[in-house]
């Protein structure tokens, strides 16, 4: 196995002395790996360089488990009651003191066969079974994980104890949400679940429509307005009432064409953005559009196509598409501000807004500072050590003026900007 040679690698386990010359450009380093790449992907993976205004660094740095490795996930950081909550896709479920990343309380999800009286023992070099943790959410005094098996748990937040538990049909690939103490849970069986937040008693369940192919991934549900929103597989936007899991209406946002089965992929898989009583919502087919909140009525539509989740900041709503090609736009009629297309194919996370800037990690662990107001590129960090093993695969999160990134690779980094 080849193994690169220059690049920021702060764990031990990816320490490897090499005595091999490499060249070092301004993007980072060339690799064996460069060796036997096209020059296509060659391409996509030499940053450009940019005119940097400033340079982050990095506070804290811990590892939680194993990540998410290779496969299909959303598991990302959620910030709350003071505490930093994550998760890894094996079980493993941390609260964490977001000023230095000190773990307060850990609980782990996998499962381990019994073995008797060296059951403890064994555990300190075993992983157990995979839970395939899916989503994490904290509300009502509660963290609450759902599993790919269609496994609930609600934690009590400030100490991690389990308080209960539940099974359900059907895979949750999104973070669960909660408002009116009821949980709202979508799944990839086409069904909407809500659940009592502090008894987990299953008090609604609404049934959905799935096509025969859709993407990897469901609609996360924003819970608010005495209202569940969701966007479906089916390319609509849904607003079921909270209470009874009854459906209030629906819209159709983005409508199958194509010959094939493929071409005819409309899902909407990420999570509705809710603002000042509007909707937002995009399809991976290529409908942004804006929705009235109480009647489902579309305010304006335009052609933009994502599986990433849509963001919004003042007047501004920041979309990164299927290409990576990142957008602003006025969010009150669809108007494109600009665009920055410098970062193509990098496998952009969603943009994350802070202060004057929005923030997209990529698929080789590094984070990209772009100006609100411009579009332009004006910091660069390298948190991955130019590694798609340490891909920044969800949108950094907002704590305290900081940014908090994840790698596939279960790190965690607290990054800091100079004020």
């Amino acid at each position: 196995m080849f193994h690169k040679t220059c690049g920021r690698k702060g764990r031990f386990a990816r320490v490897i002395g090499m005595a091999m010359a490499v060249s070092v450009t301004l993007s980072g380093c060339s690799t064996i790996e460069d060796w036997f790449t096209d020059d296509e992907k060659l391409e996509i993976r030499r940053l450009k360089p940019i005119d940097a205004k400033f340079q982050p660094t990095i506070s804290w740095e811990r590892e939680i488990g194993n990540g998410v490795d290779r496969y299909f996930s959303r598991l990302r950081p959620v910030y709350a009651y003071n505490k930093l909550y994550a998760a890894e896709r094996h079980g493993n479920v941390v609260a964490m003191e977001p000023e230095t990343g000190k773990v307060l309380w850990e609980k782990n999800f996998a499962t381990f066969s019994n073995e008797g009286m060296l059951s403890p023992v064994t555990r300190l070099w075993q992983d157990g079974e995979t839970a395939r943790i899916g989503g994490i959410a904290v509300a009502d005094k509660h963290v609450f994980i759902g599993t790919e098996n269609g496994y609930i748990a609600a934690l009590d937040a400030e100490s991690g104890e389990l308080v209960w538990e539940a099974s359900i049909p059907g895979e949750i690939l999104a973070a669960p949400a909660a408002d009116e103490g009821i949980l709202v849970v979508n799944t990839g069986a086409g069904s909407l679940f809500g659940f009592n937040t502090r008894t987990g008693e299953q008090v609604w369940r609404h049934e959905g429509d799935t096509p025969p192919l859709t993407l990897r991934g469901i609609s996360g549900p924003v819970a608010s307005n005495g209202g569940a929103i969701i966007g479906t597989p089916t390319g609509k936007i849904q607003v079921n009432l909270i209470d009874s899991g009854v459906l209030a209406w629906e819209t159709a946002i983005a409508k199958p064409t194509g010959a094939t089965e493929l071409e005819r992929i409309v899902d909407i898989d990420t999570t509705p953005v809710l603002f000042g009583g509007t909707i937002y919502t995009v399809s991976f087919n290529g409908t942004l559009a804006a929705v009235e909140l109480r009647s489902g009525r579309v305010i304006w539509k335009r052609e933009y196509a994502s599986f990433r989740n849509l963001n919004i900041d003042g007047n501004r709503i920041f979309v990164v598409d299927n290409n990576s090609n990142v957008y602003a736009l006025d969010r009150r009629n669809g108007v494109e501000l600009w665009s920055q297309s410098s970062l193509k194919q990098r496998s952009l996370t969603a943009a994350t807004p802070i202060g004057d800037h929005v923030v997209v990690g990529d698929n080789w662990g590094f984070l990209h500072w772009i100006e609100q107001e411009t579009g332009q590129v004006v910091a660069r960090l390298d948190v991955g050590g130019d590694d798609d093993d340490d891909s920044i695969y969800v949108a950094p999160i907002k704590v305290d003026g900081r940014i908090v990134a994840v790698t596939r690779s279960g790190v965690i980094a607290s990054v800091s900007m100079p004020q």
